[in-house]
């Protein structure tokens, strides 16, 4: 009796304990049970995806509760301090083994339905209002807006990849989004299907933003196609990352997407455009320029 008190007080203390710290303890949005699970995102994609996900885990979660419930039911109602005998003449059941392999069957059925609709959703890279083309290359990633011409190079930016250098003396928590932020984001408009034409330059990557539901792989030598349309309502930056181990640094090629509003998007790629249209001037001017010097030196030497 003086053990079970003893253990009981200490319980208490335990509890007492614990109530207090998580009163003292700063709460984080960012943590807790949430983060077990998926986020729905913010494109219709990714809460069709969502959506498949929790579907197919409740069914698993039904299959588990009858089938640990049963073995749980029969461990305790026929085991042997009351008495049960086993039954060693039952060696086959054809009524028992027709039910067992007929209701997994149909419960796969059940599942493959939704799954594969969300599948054809995920393919249909028809209809789309922009398109992009994505190449990853190490370590650091490419973008092609195939309508407009415009097209520039994102990697890691300048802070981060000081701070992850060793023995820089930079304290990692003072960088911004550490190792997930880069130099020139990806900018799209919110409203509109875009479409990404994704390949590799070297070995194979993997572009994955999971707010958009988009993870698809970047093989050299072969296009991987991907489709997101984020909310109207939802612009801001999303961060992803390669999820494919592509070298040395693939851990320092992150992805941010820029969703812009259609009006500023509309704005920043004609700047975009003029801005690289302007930068290439001069260097396409050169090579202009050398046979008129050449029919210019012909012409003085033939008058001399």
């Amino acid at each position: 009796m003086m053990i079970r008190a003893k253990i009981a007080q200490l319980a208490k203390l335990a509890a007492a304990f614990a109530v207090s710290l998580a009163c003292t303890l700063p709460a984080r949005a960012d943590s807790g049970w949430s983060l077990l699970n998926m986020t729905p995102g913010v494109t219709e994609i990714s809460r069709n995806i969502y959506a498949l996900h929790m579907e197919i885990f409740w069914i698993c979660v039904i299959i588990a509760a009858i089938v640990f419930g049963a073995m749980i039911f029969s461990i305790v109602t026929y085991r042997k301090s009351k008495g049960a005998v086993a039954d060693v003449t039952l060696v086959h059941n054809t009524t028992v083994e027709l039910i067992w392999t007929a209701v997994p069957v149909a419960i796969l059925v059940f599942m493959a339905i939704p799954a594969a609709k969300t599948l054809v959703k995920i393919e249909d890279t028809t209809k789309t209002d922009l398109s992009i083309k994505v190449t990853g290359f190490q370590w650091g990633w490419q973008y092609d807006y195939l309508d407009s011409g415009v097209a520039y190079f994102s990697r890691l930016d300048r802070k981060s990849d000081a701070a992850r250098e060793l023995m820089s003396g930079i304290d990692v928590n003072t960088v911004d989004h550490y190792l997930l932020n880069v130099d020139k984001p990806l900018v799209v408009p919110v409203g509109s299907k875009v479409r990404l034409l994704i390949t590799g330059a070297d070995v194979i990557h993997s572009w994955w933003v999971p707010a958009f539901g988009v993870k698809k792989d970047a093989i050299p030598g072969f296009v991987n196609e991907a489709w997101f349309k984020v909310d109207t309502d939802k612009p801001g930056l999303y961060r992803g990352q390669c999820a494919e181990l592509c070298g040395r640094d693939h851990g320092f090629m992150p992805i941010v997407v820029d969703v812009r509003s259609k009006e500023d998007f509309e704005a920043w790629l004609k700047d975009k455009a003029a801005e690289q249209k302007q930068a290439s001037a001069p260097a396409a001017a050169e090579p202009a320029a050398t046979p008129t010097a050449t029919a210019a030196s012909t012409q003085a030497a033939t008058t001399g």
